[in-house]
């Protein structure tokens, strides 16, 4: 699991992004396409086009990661955005990497009294 530091913003591309693209290619994605800087510490998560694939790329100050995770069931559910991208809590984005809906998870039933 990446560690996530209090503070840090999980930003999610909108749409499909070439899963071919690899460290350098999608940083240079982040500066162009969203102004963001990639060195800032934020991760961002983009999706393929069949929807089984994302990758997360994050700078942790001292260098930079990507990471993946394909799903072998379901596909990963993705907003959809006219700013091409989103921003979710790093809880939303546990839910997303469990293939659970991150936008309205299911809580479990809890007691309304003890005893």
């Amino acid at each position: 699991m990446i560690p996530i530091a209090s503070g840090v913003r999980v930003w999610i591309a909108t749409g499909h992004t070439d899963m071919r693209r690899g460290m350098n290619s999608l940083a240079l994605l982040v500066q162009e396409a969203f102004t963001r800087d990639p060195h800032g510490g934020d991760l961002y998560v983009f999706r393929g086009k069949s929807g089984k694939l994302i990758k997360i790329l994050w700078h942790d100050g001292l260098g930079m990661s990507l990471y993946a995770k394909r799903l072998e069931r379901g596909r990963f559910l993705w907003p959809s955005s006219v700013d091409g991208v989103v921003t979710i809590t790093p809880a939303q984005l546990g839910y997303l990497l469990e293939g659970i809906d991150w936008r309205m998870p299911q809580r479990t039933w809890r007691p309304q009294a003890a005893g």
